[in-house]
């Protein structure tokens, strides 16, 4: 129904050619756990957890704006994955052009861009998929194939340069907290928490070399992340629904008993694989993740078991800064 929808809206017809489901992708690892580590935006996903409390939560008027403004939001997020699903399933399959200059449609395009899992790995790939898919449905419109690619590559473009800014605006907002928690007011100053923020990811960007590509060496990390912090606003959210007494936590509990079982599942293979390859940078950052995930993992069900239920005690909130 989805594709008849925006096949009709796109003038064209837009047809599945990405198989349900490829069980024996060419060296490509278990699908357990590493399925639940990879779906984030529009599924569920830590980084928008951080934004919701570290953004969102500081900017809505009330209480009551956080329905419209969070659930909305996650909503359209929604609407933006199940697109970007279409695009890579079905509008790659209207013309991909292969390194050689080959044109192919159909069936044949995708399993071109998807041959094996090392074909697929990798930033700059996921992308391409993307813009290609995404141009061949806006070409239908009668707008030059050339011109529609410009469009996604900007809109590509422009994601990442506000999914850079929010993380910076996160990344000072958590410091200048920690700041504040550890007494050092000093710290705490919109330009000195900016510059700490910046800075530390200059480093990184530029750790491996002058190329700037410093910071595509953590990209393999950014799954087992990602949904570590998943794995940590869920289990806040079962804490704080216990203390309302009743049952409600297990709308949270389960999902993140799920998601901190999947994350440390994968982060362990990933640690295995990292000391293989002998990446020790990898490999140290990869094992302060499992000691992380498995600290938020302990002290979640200490706290779930030692909480009382109907709790009068008032909520705690972060200064606006």
């Amino acid at each position: 129904m989805i594709l008849g929808v925006l096949g009709a809206a796109f003038g064209g017809h837009l047809e599945m050619v990405a198989p349900a489901v490829q069980l024996t992708p060419e060296k490509a690892p278990s699908m357990w756990p590493f399925l639940f580590i990879t779906i984030a935006c529009g599924a569920i996903s830590g980084f928008h957890a951080l934004v919701s409390s570290g953004t969102s939560a500081k900017q809505v008027r009330s209480e009551h704006d956080a329905l419209f403004v969070g659930y909305g939001s996650m909503l359209m997020e929604g609407a933006l994955a199940t697109l970007v699903i279409v695009a890579v399933a079905a509008g790659i399959g209207m013309g991909y052009t292969t390194k050689a200059g080959e044109t192919l449609t159909g069936v044949a395009a995708w399993t071109t861009h998807y041959s094996s899992w090392a074909a697929a790995a990798g930033l700059g790939s996921k992308i391409s998929a993307f813009v290609d898919g995404a141009a061949n449905m806006i070409n239908t419109l009668g707008i030059p194939k050339q011109f529609t690619l410009a469009i996604m590559a900007v809109f590509v473009a422009s994601f990442a340069g506000t999914t850079l800014d929010t993380a910076t605006r996160i990344q000072r907002y958590v410091l200048s907290e920690l700041f504040i928690s550890f007494k050092l007011d000093f710290l705490t100053g919109k330009y000195t928490a900016t510059a700490i923020a910046v800075g530390s990811a200059m480093i990184l960007a530029f750790a491996t070399g002058a190329s700037g590509k410093g910071a595509l060496k953590l990209w393999p990390l950014f799954g087992a992340v990602n949904q570590t912090l998943a794995a940590l606003a869920l289990i806040i959210i079962t804490v704080y629904l216990k203390t309302q007494g009743g049952v409600k936590w297990l709308v949270a509990g389960i999902p993140a008993i799920f998601m901190s079982v999947m994350t440390l599942w994968a982060a362990v293979l990933n640690q295995l694989q990292f000391n293989n390859a002998h990446n020790l940078l990898l490999e140290t950052i990869n094992a302060i993740i499992i000691a992380i995930a498995a600290w938020i993992l302990l002290e979640g069900i200490i706290k779930f078991f030692s909480t009382e239920g109907d709790s009068d005690q008032p909520i705690e909130t972060a200064p606006v800064l």
